[in-house]
């Protein structure tokens, strides 16, 4: 049986938690099924593979330039607590869950595969690391209440199933509000602050104008392009925050800021300062990549995926990672990120005031990465449904429950509440939460609460589709009629099971890809 755990652990380890390999076999095998040539097949999948490798590499450049800002803002605040990380997290769980992660993990997929085939739920679930996180999450917290490994695998494997297929559904008309179209799906499991946030731009934005069409004085003309106005933002932040740091801790600590991230430390105050510029700068480079790697992944993906939709599930939806709808909406990825940020800290200091004191709740200091990513989504989200107010009051709610949904995940960790890091985005909190409490209700009274719970999320899900989503409800539709805009010359009826309507455009940049129409729905 060893060899079983092995091949196990490296199909999920290697190719499945590699949201790249993942996305090229994805598209190789739609590409396949629309009868393509050998060499456009290997084309395809290799230019597919390569766009999710430029996520990533833009990703892990955020992640660069935003580390030394993080330990800025600490110094300066002084504030010491949990930062939510993923990553760390998952690490630390694999160490002794391993193999029940490999297995659960190729229990949801598959079980995901069957709902999506066989209900009105036809999402195909392709953001492979998150799913590697969903399910970690999922042992540690079946396990930590007792449950056996088959328990864990079985009915872990069947949340985890439920919750790919799921998701989407309960964002989608949100998303087909931001995407303008039926041809992906949000994939990520952020997926309750994007709602919220759409729902919130709803309530306060009927009348805000979109954050992509701000009147800049002729001077500052400059500032639509975004890739100039993100890294100039990031810059300023960047310079505040060195300032108020090296106040705070005096020079010689100051300069080991960047030190600190593999970099070198700062000489002399004019050397610190211009490394923070420079680190502002990196941030606006970082973003440009993010946003190249979305185009060249939807100029592959979404076409091949059609043959997927005919072949394997039929009238199936990519769901993709979080960076796939920052293209919409750029101005409103970085308010989101800004306001985000802004709403983790002002519930840090509810933590710290009152929440810690009263119920015992570990502080969770604002980690730029996750209000960055879910930060600059939920932003999108509510820009396309309430403009500029949307886009900052619910990326604010959004900060708000990436700070409390943690903090009470801990709670249901076991000793894994003790480390110094946990899952940081709003679906591991409230899913966690109850799926852990209702593992601590013995075997049979745990299996059966923790099924309900899966009952319960995968027919709402249903009756969002049916209801909702192939209703063709547009979340933003009392806005548009408010806010009256002329269709681009291009724009296009779309048409699927709801039958033939348009949908308010929210175009990407110049160069990116037009998406082809939907597949089919059966």
């Amino acid at each position: 049986m060893n060899w079983l755990v092995t091949f196990a652990k490296f199909l999920v380890n290697e190719i499945l938690s590699e949201p790249a390999y993942l996305i090229g076999l994805i598209t190789a095998v739609g590409l396949i099924a629309l009868r393509k040539s050998t060499g456009q097949v290997i084309g395809g999948a290799i230019k597919a593979t390569l766009g999710f490798l430029l996520i990533g590499a833009g990703a892990g450049l955020v992640v660069a330039s935003l580390a030394p800002l993080g330990e800025m803002i600490q110094g300066a605040t002084g504030a010491h607590g949990v930062i939510p990380t993923n990553e760390a997290i998952v690490g630390i769980a694999q160490a002794e869950y391993g193999s029940r992660v490999a297995w659960l993990m190729i229990v949801g997929f598959a079980v995901s595969l069957l709902l999506a085939r066989f209900t009105p739920l036809r999402y195909v679930f392709l953001t492979g690391h998150h799913m590697l996180f969903m399910a970690t999450l999922l042992t540690m917290v079946l396990a930590t209440a007792g449950q056996s490994s088959v328990l864990v695998v079985l009915v872990g494997g069947v949340l985890l199933g439920i919750m790919l297929v799921s998701m989407p559904a309960f964002a989608h008309p949100w998303t087909k509000r931001v995407t303008g179209n039926n041809t992906v799906a949000i994939g990520h499991f952020g997926t309750a602050g994007y709602i919220t946030a759409g729902a919130a731009g709803q309530l306060v934005g009927k009348r805000s104008k979109s954050t992509e069409d701000m009147n800049l004085p002729e001077g500052l003309r400059f500032l639509r392009d975004s890739m100039v106005a993100t890294a100039l933002s990031m810059l300023l932040i960047y310079l505040i925050m060195a300032v108020l740091f090296v106040v705070k801790v005096g020079e010689e600590e100051a300069f080991k800021a960047f030190a600190a991230d593999g970099g070198t430390a700062a000489t002399d105050l004019g050397n610190y300062l211009m490394q923070s510029v420079m680190q502002g700068l990196q941030f606006g480079i970082a973003v440009a990549v993010i946003l190249f790697g979305v185009r060249t992944i939807l100029g592959e993906l979404v076409p091949a995926f059609q043959g997927i939709a005919r072949k394997v599930v039929p009238g199936a939806v990519p769901s993709l990672d979080a960076p796939i709808v920052f293209p919409y909406a750029q101005n409103a990825v970085l308010i989101g990120f800004i306001c985000s940020f802004v709403g983790g800290l002002i519930s840090l200091g509810l933590l710290t005031w009152i929440f810690e004191p009263a119920f015992g709740l570990a502080l969770v200091l604002p980690g730029l990465v996750p209000h960055f990513f879910t930060g600059g989504a939920a932003g999108v989200y509510g820009n396309a449904t309430g403009g500029r107010r949307g886009a900052a009051v619910g990326a604010f709610l959004n900060g708000v429950l990436i700070t409390f949904l943690p903090a009470l995940l801990l709670k249901v960790l076991g000793a894994f509440g003790d480390e110094n890091t946990t899952f940081g985005d709003a679906d591991f909190g409230w899913f966690g939460i109850l799926v852990g409490n209702a593992a601590k209700a013995g075997e049979v009274g745990a299996v059966l609460l923790m099924l309900l719970v899966g009952v319960v999320v995968l027919t709402g899900a249903i009756v969002m589709q049916k209801r909702v989503v192939d209703t063709g409800w547009d979340p933003g539709a009392r806005r548009d009629a408010l806010l009256p805009r002329e269709e681009p010359a291009d724009a296009e009826p779309v048409e699927d099971a709801a039958g033939p309507r348009t949908y308010r455009k929210l175009a990407p940049p110049a160069g990116a890809p037009a998406p082809p129409p939907p597949p089919d729905q059966d």
